[in-house]
């Protein structure tokens, strides 16, 4: 006869184990070993500024240092794959927005990660748009002003983009489709770059979030004149958006959320979860982040799952469309 006790023994041992990996979660957060939020893109821009502002809140929730470490280059390429070889142990996570979770799979023969299996979402905190803007060295102060500018200069322009095959890539030849101009999309490595020539005056346009170009449209330094999205943005009432100049396809918003390697404990990525959702609803962050140019939209890790496989979804089926190869 079976001892009695022995049908709750794998009870036993499912419970032991889920109370190791909390206790391991709880010893990640006191040990005071810093948490890494890697960066795809330089010092200095939108993104950069965004993981600064959550991990200066963030390391009072997690009782542990956290550090904002920018991997720079190929439109977050590089800090994806130093996230999929990273340990899931709780010290590593990437703040992104779409182009290098949703896009660069979808624009790249080898983008050297497979974000539905690396990598595990944690959360989604907001949503922006992105937006075409003018350099002060113009005269335009709205997108009919800007193509009059372009067609008196020959029809032709380049605009600047943060990174090749990205959505602002794609908008640079919707644009100059509806409006007949030869415009020619220049990357660069992050909207900081891009933002210095646009200062400069070296190029007259380009296409970015919101939260590259708010500062220096604030300044006056730059014109935001067109906007992505189903309405107009509360921080830029004026601004109207593509729709409404007749530019169909850019309703949807793209998102900003943190990811872990894959293989990281639910426990922790949990305890980070519930960090996060603090952070952003403090006062004190949701106006720093909408004087961003954020729309502030904390998601739990389910909904923002969701999220990013249906925006994937919408864009492979855009890029598809448009002809594009990947390279």
């Amino acid at each position: 006869m079976a001892h009695p006790q022995t049908p709750f023994r794998p009870v036993r041992r499912l419970l032991l184990a889920s109370f190791l990996t909390l206790a391991a979660g709880f010893a990640q957060a006191q040990s005071g070993t810093p948490v890494r939020i890697l960066v795809g893109f330089p010092p200095g821009g939108g993104t950069d500024a965004i993981a600064r502002a959550l991990a200066d809140k963030l390391k009072d929730q997690l009782g542990a240092p956290v550090v904002v470490e920018n991997k720079a280059g190929a439109g977050g390429q590089i800090a994806a794959q130093t996230l999929k070889a990273a340990a899931p142990d709780g010290h590593t996570f990437f703040l992104s927005h779409d182009h290098s979770i949703s896009i660069l799979p979808l624009v790249t023969k080898n983008a050297g990660f497979d974000p539905a299996v690396d990598f595990v979402p944690v959360a989604g905190f907001a949503t922006f748009a992105n937006a075409l803007a003018v350099s002060g060295g113009t005269p335009a102060k709205s997108v009919a002003e800007y193509v009059r500018f372009v067609q008196g200069n020959g029809g032709k322009d380049t605009i600047g983009i943060p990174a090749p095959a990205s959505i602002p890539e794609f908008m640079v030849g919707m644009i100059g489709t509806r409006y007949q101009l030869d415009l020619q999309a220049a990357p660069y490595r992050g909207s900081a770059p891009m933002m210095a020539d646009m200062l400069g005056n070296q190029i007259k346009a380009g296409v970015a979030s919101i939260p590259d170009f708010i500062e220096n449209h604030k300044a006056g330094k730059v014109r935001i004149v067109a906007v992505i999205g189903d309405k107009r943005q509360a921080i830029l009432p004026d601004v109207p958006t593509f729709r409404e100049l007749g530019i169909n396809g850019l309703e949807e918003l793209p998102y900003y959320g943190l990811f872990a390697p894959a293989g990281t404990p639910a426990a922790v990525v949990e305890r980070f979860n519930a960090a996060l959702a603090k952070v952003v609803a403090m006062p004190e962050v949701r106006e720093q982040l909408t004087a961003m140019g954020l729309t502030v939209a904390y998601q739990p890790q389910a909904a923002f799952a969701a999220r990013v496989k249906g925006y994937t979804q919408s864009w492979d089926r855009i890029i598809k469309a448009s002809g594009f190869t990947p390279k």
